[in-house]
């Protein structure tokens, strides 16, 4: 049986914690029913590089999780991805921000150990960097997947209602809820 954590409480945040952030939907404006291809399709949300600054400041780890299926059917390449990557960095550091790794899941296969909901990308990011304490972590993320990538692997939940809005809440799997990811970072 899973120890019960005591309620997410963002007053308590400090360096020792590790902020798992999805991408699509979360940090850049998502494509609905497609994919973001290549770097010039890939749009931040309204002030998202900014918002980073405040992030940085508050969480020792800054970490990336996105599925890109679309490497998996064959719709774009690595070199794609690495571009829109770079580019994201690029601009987060630019703001004052960091952002410390990105993790992705290429594969079309739901049971893939590394595509969220499995928390494969949490466990490769621990590994790198070891002193993340899922316990302390918390994921931001905009589909009930990433709610779930959180709560396998021990984490906080955070949902943002970019795009799924009609989830519910309050819901099992979400510890807080907000409309976009500036009203989180204002609320930390």
């Amino acid at each position: 049986m899973m120890q019960q954590k005591p309620p997410l409480d963002l007053s308590t945040i400090d360096k020792s914690w590790t902020l798992f952030l999805d991408r699509d939907g979360v940090i850049n404006e998502d494509k609905i029913g497609s994919y973001i291809f290549n770097a010039d399709e890939f749009v931040f949300m309204k002030g998202a590089p900014g918002l980073f600054k405040k992030i940085s400041e508050k969480f020792g780890r800054i970490i990336v999780v996105t599925n890109q299926r679309g490497i998996g059917r064959g719709l774009m390449s690595e070199d794609d991805l690495t571009a829109i990557h770079k580019k994201m960095v690029s601009e987060v550091t630019t703001a004052g921000g960091k952002i410390d790794g990105i993790y992705f899941a290429p594969s079309i296969n739901n049971n893939d150990p590394m595509r969220k909901p499995n928390p494969g990308m949490a466990l490769m990011a621990k590994e790198d960097f070891p002193e993340i304490n899922f316990s302390t972590s918390i994921i931001v993320g905009n589909k009930h997947s990433d709610m779930l990538f959180g709560r396998n692997a021990g984490m906080y939940t955070v949902f943002l209602a970019t795009t799924n809005p009609e989830i519910p809440f309050p819901h099992p799997d979400i510890d807080l809820r907000y409309d976009l990811l500036q009203d989180f970072v204002k609320a930390l």
